[in-house]
């Protein structure tokens, strides 16, 4: 068996009280998360900032999150797991890093992703920050084309930054190069980030349909949906910035105006109801801001739940 991941250390063992499996080779199941808590760091000290405890950090608040899985919720109208016994919800762990051999983390991911794929299930991945889209998106080749819709208050279309190409300030770039994603939206967009003006044309240059946190709030949620191709695979990805502070306090980059709880738990549901949701991740939680720790692990819980929730209602896993 060949070893990707390590299991949580502590607490709660996993997400959402789903089981844990390790053996990714052989993983049957269908949902699984995956966390992924290191990117492509631009300098020393980028190797163990806070943001590669968020996977732990989100699972700690799972009791928080949902007290039991058999009790109703009214985001998904239902349980957990809407009841169902058939299905099979796992979490596998975290990505092992290898300091010895830089990028080897990125290769393990996307070939735990490609098994994980292979093996029936959604992966719900735990960042980290937002360079491990990028490994996590090679992994499903075999699920294109995949229209990637992308909340974030920044635009992350840098080609390099320090030498690094694979890092947080590239991963819809890279994105934008692999041969089986074919569209891109990004919704939630404001302030300033790493972006500078030419990043902002090759966006503009490749179609990426680009959505302003403030034209968001004009037209709403809906006219978004209406803008995305009904009938596709979807892969979402989920910058915490891109939210609203006030829900999503916990990060680097705060930026107020931004996408709304109601308004992303709508595009997940709509996203659900337009084609197949592939995979989604949720980056750049930073556990270390005090009590805004909580607040920001409970919403990028009941992100993931409602993607849960959801996907069973529209019969993805009916066998």
């Amino acid at each position: 068996m060949t070893t990707y991941t390590v299991a949580p250390r502590i607490g709660h063992p996993t997400l959402l009280y789903s089981e844990l499996d390790l053996d990714i080779d052989n993983l049957k199941a269908d949902i699984a998360v995956l966390g992924m808590p290191y990117g492509a760091p631009y300098a020393p000290s980028d190797f163990s900032n806070d943001q590669t405890n968020a996977p732990s950090a989100i699972r700690q608040a799972t009791d928080r999150v949902v007290r039991r899985p058999d009790h109703y919720d009214f985001d998904i109208d239902g349980p957990l797991l809407q009841g169902r016994t058939d299905i099979r919800f796992v979490d596998c762990g975290d990505i092992i890093p290898d300091l010895t051999r830089p990028g080897e983390h990125y290769a393990r991911a996307e070939a735990a992703v490609r098994r994980i794929a292979a093996g029936g299930a959604m992966p719900i991945v735990l960042g980290g920050d937002h360079g491990i889209t990028t490994p996590v998106l090679r992994g499903l080749d075999q699920k294109g084309p995949i229209t990637l819709v992308h909340i974030d208050a920044h635009l992350d279309w840098r080609d390099e930054v320090n030498g690094v190409r694979e890092g947080l300030s590239s991963p819809i770039r890279r994105a934008s190069e692999m041969a089986h994603v074919d569209r891109i939206v990004q919704i939630g967009l404001r302030a300033q980030g790493s972006g500078r003006y030419e990043e902002l044309v090759a966006a503009r240059a490749y179609g990426a349909d680009l959505v302003t946190a403030y034209e968001l709030h004009d037209i709403g949620m809906d006219a978004v949906l209406a803008r995305i191709p009904d009938g596709g695979n979807y892969y979402l990805t989920v910058d915490a910035d891109g939210l609203d502070p006030s829900t999503m306090p916990a990060v680097a980059g705060p930026a107020p105006g931004g996408v709304t709880f109601v308004q992303a738990r709508k595009l997940i549901h709509g996203l659900v109801r337009k084609g197949r949701v592939v995979g989604m991740d949720i980056v750049e939680i930073q556990p270390e801001k005090d009590d805004a720790n909580l607040i920001s692990c409970v919403t990028a819980g009941r992100l993931i739940l409602n993607l849960i929730g959801a996907s069973i209602r529209a019969g993805y896993f009916d066998k």
